[in-house]
């Protein structure tokens, strides 16, 4: 699916600190715990707390943010839509890792079982 090269720049300029507070309230508010969302982040990225918390501090943007990251190898097992967008269908691969990063917060918002979300082959 074709993104506009205004919105793949909009999210490549956007900080990851700015939009992990609303990642925090989503999971919470369906009463899921930051822990589970750090375990799905750290799934996706290989970031564990300590690096998180240091990208969070530095304010990267998810340029910086997915250029620092060791995307899972099963990554691309995600799919579905989100914001719109079939995820496997984005052509510019920043933009489909932010909205893999989407698509997992809110499965684990929706109270999806943590396997299920964990891809494996």
């Amino acid at each position: 699916m074709k993104t506009t090269p205004e919105h793949d720049q909009r999210i490549a300029k956007m900080t990851f600190s700015s939009v992990y507070p609303h990642y925090v309230t989503k999971v919470e508010k369906k009463d899921r715990t930051r822990e589970e969302l750090h375990q799905v982040i750290e799934w996706l990225t290989g970031f564990d707390d300590n690096k998180l918390q240091d990208l969070i501090n530095r304010k990267v943007t998810f340029e910086t943010f997915f250029q620092e990251a060791t995307l899972n190898p099963n990554a691309h097992l995600i799919t579905g839509t989100i914001c719109g967008y079939r995820i496997e269908e984005i052509e510019n691969p920043l933009t489909q890792q932010v909205r893999y990063l989407d698509k997992l917060v809110d499965e684990l918002a929706k109270g999806r079982k943590m396997e299920k979300i964990l891809r494996s082959a």
